[in-house]
């Protein structure tokens, strides 16, 4: 006895459906390790071109304010990629870095009379 053809649709709904999941899976996977291995290619640089104390301070201001530091990491590997980093970036140059790559703060001077 044989299924009806409503059920012989349903099936093949069915096989269609886990094919999609399974390629979408693969797909995540894939892009997870992409960006793992740019995270491990990212940390080589920045390990080549900073100095101990220069990674220190990064990660000091990693621990409050993690999006800032990852625009600095962005932008030490943009020199870096593009040479035009000659020595190591020491914890001066890096505070310099972060001066410069700080945003704003709106201060308000307020004058008493």
């Amino acid at each position: 006895m044989s299924g009806s053809p409503d059920d012989e649709r349903l099936e093949e709904l069915r096989k269609q459906k886990m094919e999609e999941l399974q390629d979408q899976q693969g797909q995540e996977e894939a892009q997870q390790q992409a960006q793992q291995q740019a995270d491990a290619q990212k940390q080589a640089l920045l390990r080549q071109h900073l100095t101990d104390g220069a990674r220190k301070r990064l990660n000091s201001v990693r621990m409050s304010k993690p999006q800032f530091a990852e625009q600095v990491e962005r932008q030490v590997v943009a020199l870096a990629q593009s040479g035009r980093i000659a020595d190591k970036i020491d914890e001066d140059k890096m505070k310099e870095i972060l001066r410069e790559l700080k945003p704003d703060k709106k201060s308000f001077n307020i004058r008493r009379r």
